[in-house]
């Protein structure tokens, strides 16, 4: 490491341990103030949690956080800060179960503060990076893994937090603290390390940050050159892509040679036909690009009207324009028209995305006309903005009048700020790439975080039905045919079946407490009507009844029944026990046989020990939509074609539909997939639940046209796929 740099560490660490020392000191006061005007319990005793763990943990996280900040600048380029929120990206979408809760309201809270610094510092943090990265060239380094950037600082905030002996709650208290109290006083740190760099000559002139981001060593997209045709060499392109994609020389430029070749054989519509240069003169593609500021200027005023195709927008200019287009310009301007006739039809986007994102006509045709490699780059920046833009559009519904649409009034400012600023350089649409990324990932997270307890709220919907079910069916089979008293039967109804649905949720169908429980139930129906009677049953029924009693007293402690309730219970129990003791004295022994509506089995004159309840198969699920009841839907032969079925079976969580209704529709992602119950739960870009559909339920909407899938694929490489079979189609014909 440079010695500018381990200077920098030691300085840099002993200004943030004063910036820690007086944010503990205002958090104290904070927390005492915010408890003393909390609405509720529950509030106060966060802030007071909250408060007590930072006095006693205050020296532990300061030297956290100075360990995490030196490390970052210790392993320089080799870590990858913000660890954490890349685990976000391994949910398992089919497991539903696998998101921490608080590791995603904890991350959120994180970003939140990340965000606050990167927007409230973004020079000082920017004039700061770019004079480390000067230290060290040969090292490339990601926002990310900056030392004392916002991510550093804050995922060590992040980590030391973690270590707090406290709630989910009261660690959201202390995350948002930080970003109300440090978040204003970093602005002499930063200042403070920057001139720590200057004082040792490290870029001491540079008063501004450099524009964009830097790019890898070694890489050039040629974004923003002019290509002057003839003015170019031809193998600078392919050269230039090669060094960015790795290929083969020469590679990179097939896919706008097979473009322009398919324009020129087909009969596609064009803009103007190009001429030789001795039949007039011909107008310069840095010429036609100027000529079009015009139109991009006149775009900024069109904000909700109607999108008017390029051609269109273009046949009075180039018609009052002097000179002939060059072939090549006329030809990016008819591929680019078709890219943009390809969005502005594709039924994926809802007509207000396509108007924002067709007002971007003009400009990306400036950068088709300037830079070739636009339509032979995947990574191209102003491609990639394109693709996010529309993929973000993708599960956008309008709004009610008067609400808050955070998305349309972001991809509103990216149009705009590329229709303000855009002249030639490119390196804005790289600038607009990272902040419209930065805020779908925050958006993400948090929808993730609302998708994420829907999930778990109907899967513990799932199991407390699976549970009251098995429950219910527990006690249906031993009291059928069976003369059981009104009390015990009250007793069976209520808390007896709440205690099988409880010992069902926490050990499970198949556990031995849960068959034990089943015999317990057993026993005890048959103490109060001991059948079929011989002449061992009073004295089983004595020998049994002290263990059947003690064991329903410990089953209704273990959920914390209420004890008066309890006794009087075990009362009502005990005094039935008496009734039937009585009436064994004088009843007559009866010859085993089969109950009513059961099959015969050979039942033990004592206590039935091998009796068990049939429940060990569990009954088929049926597809039942919520609140609907077809208790013969298993026995009827499914009446949706199988094609449908399994167009069902293949829609994957993630999936983005359209479901239509009366005047209505609405875009929805599938979110969950339920299995114990076989439901699919959609829910709308806020992750509010909208419908739950089971399987021939969604096919049968499937078949009918109801819900119809929509394509998240990229749209520039869709179109560009569309572009490429409509010219190869036109050619053979």
């Amino acid at each position: 490491m440079p010695g500018e740099l381990v200077r920098l560490r030691d300085r840099s660490g002993q200004a943030l341990k004063q910036v820690l020392a007086r944010f503990f000191e205002q958090a104290d006061d904070t927390l005492f103030a915010l408890a003393d005007k909390a609405g509720t319990n529950q509030d106060q005793t966060a802030y007071f949690d909250a408060m007590r763990e930072l006095r006693l943990s205050r020296k532990s996280m300061t030297v956290s956080v100075l360990q995490h900040v030196s490390q970052a600048f210790n392993e320089m380029g080799r870590t990858r800060s913000g660890a954490a929120s890349s685990s976000l990206e391994q949910v398992d979408q089919d497991g539903l179960g696998l998101v921490d809760h608080e590791q995603l309201e904890q991350q959120v809270a994180i970003d939140n503060l990340t965000t606050r610094l990167r927007n409230r510092y973004q020079e000082s943090v920017h004039l700061l990076a770019a004079r480390i990265r000067h230290l060290v060239p040969e090292l490339e380094l990601a926002d990310a893994q900056m030392p004392l950037g916002p991510e550093v600082i804050c995922n060590a905030i992040g980590e030391a937090c973690a270590d707090l002996d406290i709630d989910i709650r009261a660690k959201l208290v202390v995350l948002k603290l930080f970003e109300r109290l440090m978040a204003d006083q970093l602005d002499g740190f930063y200042r403070d390390c920057n001139q720590a760099l200057i004082d040792a000559g490290v870029l001491p002139n540079m008063k501004r940050p450099p524009v964009g981001r830097p790019r890898a060593v070694g890489a050039s997209s040629g974004a923003g050159r002019p290509q002057q045709g003839s003015g170019q060499s031809s193998g600078e392109p392919a050269t230039d892509e090669s060094a960015v994609t790795g290929g083969a020389p020469g590679s990179s430029s097939a896919t706008f040679q097979e473009l322009t070749s398919l324009l020129r054989r087909g009969q596609g519509d064009t803009v103007v036909t190009g001429a030789p240069a001795s039949s007039g003169s011909v107008l310069g593609t840095g010429q036609l690009v100027s000529e079009l500021e015009q139109l991009q200027i006149a775009a900024r005023g069109q904000v909700g009207e109607p999108v008017m195709p390029l051609r269109e927008q273009l046949h009075p200019l180039l018609q009052d324009t002097p000179g002939q287009i060059a072939q090549a310009d006329s030809d990016v301007i008819n591929l680019v028209a078709m890219l943009f006739d390809f969005i502005l039809e594709d039924r994926q986007l809802h007509p207000v995305m396509k108007s924002l994102i067709g007002r971007l006509q003009i400009p990306v045709l400036k950068v088709a006309l300037s830079d070739r490699n636009f339509f032979n780059r995947g990574g191209h920046p102003v491609r990639k903005l394109l693709n996010e833009l529309a993929l973000a559009a993708i599960g956008w519904t309008e709004k009610r009048e008067g609400a808050r649409d955070p998305l349309r009034e972001k991809i509103a400012e990216v149009v705009d700020r590329v229709l303000e600023e855009f002249t030639t350089d490119t390196t804005l649409f790289e600038e607009l790439l990272e902040d419209f990324g930065h805020f779908m990932d925050l958006d993400r997270r948090r929808r993730e975080l609302v998708e994420q307890r829907l999930k778990d709220a109907e899967e513990g919907r799932a199991k407390h039905e699976r549970a009251s079910q098995l429950a219910t069916e527990v006690i249906d089979a031993q009291t059928a045919g069976r003369n059981i008293p009104e009390a015990i039967s009250q007793l069976l109804k209520e808390p007896w079946t709440r205690y099988l649905q409880w010992l069902a949720l926490r050990a499970g169908e198949g556990s031995e407490p849960w068959q034990e429980a089943c015999e317990v139930t057993a026993r005890l129906v048959w103490s109060v009507d001991p059948s079929p009677v011989s002449e061992h049953t009073r004295t089983d029924l004595l020998r049994s009844i002290p263990s059947i009693v003690d064991d329903v007293r410990k089953a209704l402690q273990e959920i914390s029944w209420d004890p008066f309730a309890t006794d009087t219970v075990i009362r009502d129990l005990e005094l039935a026990h008496v009734d039937v003791l009585q009436r064994l004295v004088t009843a007559p022994v009866e010859e085993p046989g089969p109950a009513p509506d059961q099959e015969p089995q050979a039942e033990p004159a004592g206590e039935p020990e091998a009796r068990q309840p049939a429940t060990a198969e569990r009954p088929p699920e049926t597809a039942v939509e919520a609140g609907d009841a077809r208790p013969e839907a298993e026995a009827v032969a499914p009446s949706v074609p199988e094609a449908w079925l399994a167009r069902a079976d293949q829609l994957t969580v993630g999936s983005w539909v359209e479901m239509t209704g009366e005047d209505l529709r609405v875009r929805c992602k599938l979110a969950a997939f339920i299995r114990a119950t076989g439901k699919y739960i959609f829910v709308n870009r806020s992750g509010a639940k909208v419908a739950e559909y089971h399987r021939e339920d969604l096919a049968e909407a499937l078949q009918a046209g109801v819900i119809t899938m929509l394509d998240d694929g990229l749209i520039f490489d869709r179109a560009l796929e569309s572009i490429i079979d409509n010219l190869r189609h036109n050619r053979k014909d």
